[in-house]
């Protein structure tokens, strides 16, 4: 009897790995029961990773759209899964122990049936007990092997890593190929050696089609007992997304699998909404590059799923690096120039750094340092000279065991520094902090919401949900698609300058629509003017939104406070990383000239002290 193979549609990751926004509610809604029609589904990706953040960031409620985009399928009897990060829960950044709890029962209760847990250092320290906190919930638990290609990375160490997550009591394995540079023959010899161990563990591949590996990698990994694999379609199948699910379907059908039968005109009908998502709005944050295959993401390994934010952050950052540039009598440099130095930087970074594996966070840490070093580099200064708090982190041992050593020259960078390497349980670091975010809910006259749904979402991304009460994330949205809606329509070299009013629950922004030469931030609401205080200027060491704190449980600073030197006074988030702000003297903070929120651009003054 043919082994039957069943298919998932990664809905989520697909729009993750093409740009940086998901549809809206109202839009999912509408799309699911053509999903549903195809018939060749048993399981969408609807929600997890960085969709919750994406909701917030242009003002819609997460929770509302994962309850109402989990429900046809339900009712279908298609299973929904979600991306988690394990520790780090749904961020970017380790959770406390309370949170991570709250999170299994909040996404159950919403109608998530599986929940893929994984750790880019693949510490089983902070996977095993997400899998007992899913299980506790009711959830299905399938932990994940992220999976990379390097001389710490074998077949023993992939099957070795599975059966310390079957003993943990995981439900189901996936190869998580988030790259797509793990080899056919190898996968293939990772999956036999899992059921060889366990033969009727459920075995699900993930795979992005970038580098060109994958559909080898699918029809080995199904030879050897994969159960599910994941697919995309069109209009973002390919390219930095995943195989499309005709050509996977044709192919496993040929090579004599049982397989589900694709009802095309709910194919075309699906493709069709999608294109209409991205003509709608979706379209303008998805670079052109993201759409093609690109051997040269073999080198760096890069995952799929950051492709989308990477192209967008490479854009900002070529920006503020040619402006630099310019300002310094140097010629510019093109996408594609930079694109291969931070390509070939990233390369040479990993083993530095112990050879984490390439997916969230460690990823966007790898090469958000990379980037930064090439940035630095450009200027003229040293290597490894801006070094963000979570990215010491992972060097140090904090978010868990890196697979490899780390380079000397960095161990002696941390020495230098006074910081120290890390052996604990992750966890140990990050107590239980969720009675804080009570307080600060009652005391803000929030409700915690159905599940204490609302409670966990802010607990879980603090300054995007104070963006997204206030109506300042929806209005910067607003305004940053109406500057690349008029980008696009107009004639080259006719973009003028015009304001525009925004209104969101009754604040009123003014936004300025114009070509990002370096003026003030897109969108604020009006706030109480700063004094210019007297004293030396305290400049944004790179381009990023300012922030006072980067957590509820920190205190900020403020105007008359004593302050030392190299003392943490803020915070510029860039690449979904918070880089410290630090003083440069002794002294009395005498002026704060940025707004919490803010965009700011390198070299631009935020403090005053005296």
């Amino acid at each position: 009897m043919a082994k039957e193979v069943k298919f998932s549609l990664v809905f989520r990751d697909m729009w993750q790995s093409a740009g940086k926004y998901q549809p809206r509610v109202d839009q999912l809604v509408k799309v699911a029961p053509k999903i549903i029609e195809m018939g060749c589904w048993d399981r969408v990706e609807t929600n997890g990773g960085g969709f919750e953040q994406v909701n917030l960031l242009y003002g819609e409620n997460p929770n509302k759209s994962v309850r109402a985009w989990t429900k046809p399928f339900h009712e279908a009897g298609i299973q929904t899964h979600m991306l988690d990060r394990a520790l780090n829960g749904l961020r970017m950044f380790p959770c406390s122990k309370d949170l991570r709890k709250l999170f299994y029962k909040v996404k159950k209760a919403q109608g998530t049936d599986i929940t893929r847990i994984f750790c880019g250092l693949n510490d089983a320290r902070n996977v095993i007990p997400s899998i007992q906190y899913a299980k506790e919930a009711g959830m299905i638990a399938q932990a994940s092997l992220c999976i990379t290609f390097s001389p710490i990375h074998t077949v023993e160490y992939y099957v070795n890593l599975a059966k310390k997550f079957i003993e943990a009591g995981a439900d189901e394995i996936c190869l998580k190929d988030m790259a797509g540079i793990g080899r056919p023959e190898s996968l293939g010899k990772i999956v036999k050696g899992i059921k060889e161990y366990k033969k009727d563990i459920v075995i699900q591949y993930h795979s992005h089609a970038g580098p060109g590996f994958n559909v080898a990698s699918i029809l080995e990994v199904c030879k050897n007992g994969c159960d599910y694999v994941d697919c995309g379609m069109s209009p973002l199948s390919w390219g930095t997304g995943h195989a499309d699910i005709i050509t996977v379907q044709e192919m496993l059908k040929d090579a004599g699998f049982k397989v589900k039968e694709i009802n095309m005109a709910a194919y075309m009908e699906v493709r069709t909404q999608i294109q209409e998502m991205m003509d709608d709005f979706l379209g303008y944050y998805i670079p052109e590059l993201n759409h093609l295959n690109n051997s040269l993401l073999v080198k760096p390994g890069l995952p799929g799923g950051m492709m989308g934010s990477l192209m967008t952050d490479l854009e900002e950052n070529l920006e503020g690096l040619n402006r630099w540039k310019e300002k310094n009598n140097q010629p510019k440099l093109t996408t594609d120039q930079l694109l291969i130095k931070l390509f070939d930087e990233v390369a040479y970074v990993w083993p530095k750094v112990g050879y984490p594996c390439l997916v969230t966070p460690f990823s966007q840490y790898v090469k958000n340092l990379a980037l930064m070093n090439v940035m630095q580099m450009e200027k003229g200064k040293e290597r490894w000279s801006l070094i963000a708090d979570n990215i010491w982190d992972m060097i140090l041992g904090k978010s868990g065991q890196l697979p490899g050593p780390v380079a000397p020259e960095l161990v002696e960078l941390a020495k230098s520094q006074g910081r120290e390497f890390e052996t604990q349980d992750p966890q140990s670091y990050f107590p239980d902090n969720l009675d804080e975010f009570r307080a600060k809910m009652k005391e803000n006259g929030w409700e915690l919401g159905e599940d204490d749904e609302e409670l966990f979402e802010y607990a879980m991304h603090p300054s995007q949900y104070e963006a997204y009460k206030s109506g300042q994330a929806k209005a910067e949205f607003e305004a940053d698609l109406a500057k690349r809606k008029a980008a696009k329509n107009a004639p080259k070299g006719e973009i003028k300058a015009q304001d525009l009013k925004v209104t969101v629950d009754g604040q009123t922004y003014t936004v300025s629509i114009a070509p990002n030469d370096g003026s003030a931030p897109a969108a604020q609401a009006a706030a109480a003017p700063v004094a210019a205080g007297e004293g030396a200027d305290v400049l944004a060491p790179l381009e990023g939104k300012f922030f006072l704190v980067k957590s509820a449980s920190e205190t900020p600073v403020k105007v008359g406070d004593m302050v030392k030197k190299g003392q943490t006074i803020g915070y510029i988030e860039a690449m979904k990383t918070y880089n410290a702000v630090a003083a440069d003297v002794d002294g009395q903070i005498t002026a704060i000239l940025a707004n919490p929120g803010d965009k700011v651009f390198e070299d631009d003054p935020i403090f005053k002290i005296k």
